[in-house]
């Protein structure tokens, strides 16, 4: 899957650990699914997933992921897959925003990219074959692109990955679930939990100022493939400047939580946070309650590539400090029924 900031790869284990302490959960909502890591590990455990994200490349993931079954899917999208291999470069907008404009991709595997997509584009597939022909494209780029793993800027030396050429892979599919087929879907994270009825509702929310449309902005494009106006040395997409989330304002932060909490109907809920986020532990705990009793597990998790490095000028040059290589991601379980053994699940936590 894609590098992704805020990726919960590491947290899984645990996440699926707590989920399996509620044996009456047979659907389980996932509110902000980014790469669909924690909807494919629960479509993998044999749940029904309803997997929600308002950023188009998110949700291209989870139909990939999460709705799209490898017993029906698989055929098709191994011969088209192997058809878009062998089309010859074809430079285009792609390349010339992304590769000339800016650097994020060698012109090479650009052109590859922009042959690719107008493929993808021209067989008028049907959603899901299209997602998973869309998530292989991506993932390729993935592969070989030149940054830290966010699009907020590019290195100023080419990544020894980005001499690579592009490759295109079979996403790992996933067989059904045996409670029926898991969907994607592409709402406001408010409309989707009141429209959709789960057991177990997960959520992994913006926490500070980031947000992911700006991070991810390439994937969006090429997803979309409506070759927008861009601004700025990354070339992002100007409706980055007018699509804006609550979860993003450190003003409007916790009113966005409450009355998403608010709205919640499953008798369970997991809640991923960071003490990086605008709201703090007690003040989670607290709007958490009005749903049931809560225990919270706590672990220290190393923070993206980018943050590490520290702060550079378009140059190249450092000109800040690293603060700090570490933080706190926590884990709120929340039910109105909790598990006496919940603890005993988090021993590893």
């Amino acid at each position: 899957m894609i590098k992704y900031i805020g990726s919960k790869r590491l947290l899984i284990p645990a996440l699926m650990s707590v989920v399996k302490q509620f044996q009456d959960v047979e659907v389980v909502l996932d509110l902000f699914s980014g790469t669909s890591r924690v909807g494919h590990a629960l479509k993998g455990a044999g749940y029904r997933v309803w997997s929600n994200d308002h950023n188009r490349y998110a949700a291209t993931l989870a139909r990939c992921y999460v709705q799209a079954d490898r017993e029906r899917w698989l055929k098709e999208a191994e011969a088209l897959l192997e058809e878009a291999s062998q089309l010859p470069p074809a430079p285009g907008w792609f390349t010339e925003t992304f590769c000339r404009q800016s650097r994020f991709f060698q012109p090479k595997n650009g052109a590859r990219v922009d042959a690719i997509r107008e493929f993808i584009k021209d067989q008028g597939l049907g959603e899901e074959l299209e997602a998973i022909l869309l998530v292989s494209l991506m993932e390729a780029a993935d592969r070989v692109d030149s940054t830290t793993g966010v699009q907020m800027a590019y290195l100023k030396k080419w990544a020894p990955r980005s001499h690579k050429d592009l490759a295109l892979r079979l996403p790992d599919l996933l067989p059904a679930s045996p409670y029926g087929q898991s969907r994607a879907f592409e709402l406001d994270a408010l409309e989707a939990v009141t429209q959709l009825d789960a057991d177990l509702v997960y959520m992994d929310p913006p926490y500070n100022q980031h947000k992911y449309l700006g991070n991810y902005h390439v994937w969006e494009s090429l997803v979309r493939w409506d070759k927008p106006e861009v601004y700025g040395v990354a070339c992002k997409r100007v409706d980055c400047k007018e699509r804006k989330s609550d979860f993003n304002s450190k003003r409007r932060m916790r009113t966005a939580m409450e009355e998403l909490i608010g709205r919640v109907r499953a008798p369970h809920m997991v809640v991923s946070f960071s003490d990086e986020g605008f709201l703090d532990r007690d003040e989670l705990v607290e709007l958490l309650s009005a749903k049931g009793e809560v225990c919270v597990f706590e672990q220290p998790y190393s923070r993206y590539v980018g943050a590490r490095i520290g702060i550079h000028d378009r140059d190249g040059h450092k000109v800040g400090s690293v603060s700090h290589v570490k933080n706190t991601e926590f884990l709120f379980v929340v039910s109105q029924n909790m598990p006496k053994n919940i603890e005993q699940a988090l021993e590893a936590f």
